[in-house]
């Protein structure tokens, strides 16, 4: 690919009018691609979930204000946040996830990935891909090419046959993941599979000026305290508008020519206010979608009753959890939820209070609110819960005195803590140990390939499974174990 133009989009800016009619670039151009046939080996796998939601945390989630404090370490390891009991004697997290706390019966984590980069480009790529090492030609420059390793999304999407054909088999929310420089994070995409399987975006989050971050409106914080942006955070939530025009029959479509000529209208209107990705042929899926009340349900999530906003959180966190929710119940096979665009969880400086009031409530309010409704539902043995970032952070607190009034911690591929639940995961569960730091796993290493492996396990792939590239060439799936003891 011509490295002077980007493969993919930069959030183009529109109006808000514009996303309203057309219903957000993501959901009319963005990836609705025809689905192929399950490309595996003949066998059957012990499947332990229908679905898996992957949420991200951009930036990196300290492991020591989190799944595994160090209360005996010296101060400057330590931090400030004490670790409070849970439901499951033995395990203990930070006093900050306190509905988590309640809940570790549901849960299990993993104290001891590790991955050999503190690079924010190449930590994302790892653990976005499941591949612990570069692709040949990777340039690190926040720019996706066709070499790269398929995201798991995509890989996913590819290999699960659909659960309903009115929606694409991989979904990424509520945005894309781009730096702050305007350069769009690798990983996320088909790469070596093609851009025809890239996942299906909803861009339902506006890029905005990417020194606020948090989860809006209620969580928002500068990128750097010291210097604050001049003007107030003004991003709006914009969930995908899937309303029909009034006169098409509420689904039933006398005039098909019409609505397509409506989308392609929208479509004229999108290209005339921003630069967007080529549209895509399959105009059918975009029909299907509209007709289909359980995905204009799913997407609708800042309308839902004021009961269920409360629960979740009336925040870009919450209606994202909320929305994969409904994507799931509505036979979605995977939906990464991207917690966080511009590297939300660096917490570099002022970690303790960007943590305890901006970063975890919303987080243990929403995610909880999630296991609450599928425990509730009977889905939550059925879908599996992935939580990581790109890397865990230092075990030695540091303060840019620049930027910052208090001390943070700076990126650290040496270990971190991911979050697992629902889908076959055995709750009350810790697997490996970090040392006496938190810097180095001490026991039971795992990788991104163990933690892909694990996702494609549970949803019943075989390990013998394998992807087929444009020149119909046969990649294997599996690059590591399903961790032991997990499920």
């Amino acid at each position: 690919m011509d490295a002077s133009h980007p493969p993919y989009p930069i959030h183009p800016r529109f109006s808000r009018r514009t996303a309203i009619q057309a219903g957000a670039v993501g959901l009319l151009g963005m990836g609705a691609n025809h689905l192929q046939a399950l490309q595996a080996a003949d066998g059957k796998t012990g499947a332990t979930a229908k679905s898996c939601i992957y949420i991200f945390l951009s930036g990196g989630l300290t492991q020591h204000e989190s799944f595994d404090l160090k209360p005996d370490a010296p101060t400057e390891i330590r931090g400030e946040f004490n670790p409070i009991a849970t439901s499951t004697p033995g395990i203990q997290i930070c006093e900050h996830l306190p509905g988590l706390a309640q809940r570790s019966q549901n849960w299990a984590v993993c104290r001891s990935l590790t991955h050999p980069t503190n690079g924010h480009t190449l930590g994302h790529y790892f653990m976005l891909t499941g591949r612990s090492e570069a692709s040949p030609g990777f340039r690190g420059d926040r720019m996706p090419r066709s070499s790269d390793w398929p995201s798991i999304a995509s890989v996913v999407g590819d290999a699960l046959p659909p659960q309903n054909n009115n929606l694409p088999p991989a979904i990424v929310l509520p945005e894309r993941l781009v730096h702050w420089s305007g350069g769009v994070i690798p990983g996320a995409y088909g790469g070596l599979m093609g851009r025809h399987r890239d996942p299906f975006f909803i861009e339902a989050s506006p890029y905005g000026d990417p020194m606020w971050r948090g989860a809006y409106p209620e969580y928002t914080f500068p990128n750097q305290s010291k210097t604050p942006p001049k003007h107030p955070d003004e991003r709006v939530y914009q969930a995908p508008n899937l309303k029909i025009e009034e006169g098409m029959g509420g689904g039933r479509f006398v005039n098909r020519l019409k609505l397509l000529e409506s989308i392609d209208q929208q479509r004229e209107h999108l290209e005339r206010s921003a630069d967007v990705q080529s549209y895509d042929a399959q105009r059918q899926r975009v029909i299907s979608m509209l007709a289909d009340q359980k995905v204009r349900r799913a997407f609708d999530v800042t309308n839902a009753d004021a009961k269920i906003q409360e629960r979740y959180g009336a925040n870009s966190f919450g209606w994202s959890l909320l929305m994969a929710y409904r994507l799931v119940e509505a036979g979605v096979n995977l939906v990464q939820v991207n917690l966080g665009n511009n590297e939300n969880w660096d917490t570099h400086g002022d970690a303790f209070p960007r943590l305890k009031d901006k970063l975890f409530p919303p987080t243990d309010r929403a995610l909880c609110a999630l296991l609450d409704d599928l425990q509730a539902s009977g889905m939550l043995d059925e879908t599996m819960i992935v939580m990581a970032g790109e890397f865990g952070r230092t075990p030695k607190l540091s303060t840019l005195t620049d930027s910052f009034f208090g001390p943070g911690r700076d990126h650290w591929g040496g270990v971190q803590s991911v979050f697992f639940a629902g889908g076959g995961v055995k709750g009350g569960t810790v697997i490996g140990s970090s040392d006496k730091l938190g810097a180095y796993p001490a026991s039971d290493a795992q990788n991104p390939e163990n933690m892909a492996a694990t996702i494609y396990n549970a949803l019943g792939i075989p390990a013998t499974a394998a992807w087929y590239d444009e020149s119909d060439r046969p990649h294997r799936i599996y690059h590591g174990h399903p961790i032991k003891g997990l499920t």
